[in-house]
């Protein structure tokens, strides 16, 4: 029986291409999935259908835990977006080809490699692979290796009957608001493939090279027991720590460079050992499982309702509050059109608390000055 999954996935690339021992390493570990990754799963599901519809293929509408007035907009912003790429492919080219959900082989670069895109769309001139991300954790397009596999299996399965010069990857995140999008020639992508990804790929299957750590470590199935990640994340524990008060300003930054990745690993270590006490009866030194705090919950609320009613001694406003649905929903019942005209000036979105992160990081510098003048309206 032929395996769902490739053992060096599009998906898991970015891990493999840093750190190309891991595929082996994780391919004995069980993939225990989560919440997060069934709803996107639900989404893609969702946004698959809305495409099929709008080319008239067929379809039928999934249903699933997760249906949701913001899952259906959400979706609806990733279809528009692919819709306005198809129409764009229809200027440039007679027959241009839309593929969804389509599976592509890319074995000819990489050891028994495939995978399945989201959306694809084949003509003259441009090839655009696009992805649905579902999640919160931003994810560029820029050089995105999952994408880049996607265009070599589509190259080299419809190459030959488009006259293809550009390669057009695009990351659509609608619950981040967010379309990311890098372009690159032909041979770029094919010489990236040469130099790059042939020989790390051919040690990835062959579960050769180095173990390496790093950001990349995020989805490993292998994070919480990885040695090299343990010996990266210990090296902030061979500092000479004095009072904190005592640390220099170049000590500071050197634990803000390492304290996120020390932080991630040592939440997940705390979560493997956890499971394992729960789930296999692991015994810990030093540690013990005790029974959480539950928070309290009516078992039935009508029920509820009918007997503090019944006293007579409160009225059915006092138990019952009412509140307006969420921004997004709203958008969505009324249409952009309708939410623009009906609600204009009546919502607003005031800018985050500022947070720190690294220099490398796409956003601009914060702007104090420029925070407190808006704060005054301008005043100064």
């Amino acid at each position: 029986m032929t395996s769902t999954h490739a053992l060096l996935s599009a998906s898991s690339s970015h891990r493999w291409l840093n750190c190309t021992p891991s595929a082996r390493l994780e391919e004995a570990l069980a993939d225990r999935g989560s919440v997060y990754a069934s709803e996107g799963t639900a989404a893609h599901a969702l946004g698959e259908h809305k495409l099929r519809e709008f080319l008239k293929l067929p379809t039928q509408k999934p249903i699933s835990e997760f249906d949701s007035p913001e899952l259906n907009y959400y979706t609806d912003r990733y279809v528009e977006h692919v819709c306005e790429l198809i129409s764009e492919a229809y200027s440039r080219c007679n027959d241009p080809l839309v593929l969804i959900e389509q599976r592509l082989d890319y074995s000819h670069v990489v050891p028994q490699g495939f995978g399945t895109v989201d959306t694809l769309i084949v003509s003259d001139q441009v090839l655009d692979v696009l992805d649905l991300k579902y999640g919160m954790v931003r994810v560029s397009a820029e050089d995105n290796p999952q994408l880049k596999l996607y265009a070599l299996g589509a190259l080299d399965m419809y190459g030959f009957f488009y006259d293809i010069q550009t390669v057009r990857l695009t990351i659509c995140q609608p619950r981040l608001d967010s379309i990311s999008v890098f372009e690159l020639s032909v041979a770029e992508l094919l010489q990236w493939a040469e130099t790059e990804l042939r020989p790390k790929a051919v040690l990835a299957f062959k579960g050769e090279g180095e173990f390496t750590a790093g950001e990349h470590c995020r989805f490993c199935r292998a994070r919480a027991t990885c040695r090299a990640r343990a010996e990266r994340n210990l090296e902030l524990a061979k500092m000479d720590f004095k009072e904190p008060a005592m640390l220099t300003d170049d000590e500071i930054a050197e634990v803000l460079a390492k304290a996120e990745d020390l932080a991630a690993w040592a939440k997940d270590i705390w979560n493997h050992a956890e499971q394992a006490a729960i789930n296999h009866d692991k015994h810990w030194a030093g540690y013990k499982l005790i029974e959480g705090t539950g928070k309290r919950k009516y078992s039935n609320e009508s029920n509820v309702a009918k007997a503090v009613l019944a006293t007579g001694q409160y009225k059915e406003t006092q138990i019952y509050t009412k509140s307006l649905i969420s921004l997004t929903a709203m958008e969505h019942l009324l249409g952009k059109k309708k939410f623009a005209e009906v609600l204009d000036g009546l919502w607003e979105k005031p800018p985050g608390k500022p947070r720190l992160v690294p220099k490398s990081h796409k956003k601009p510098e914060w702007n104090r000055n420029q925070q407190a003048k808006n704060d005054f309206g301008g005043s100064f």
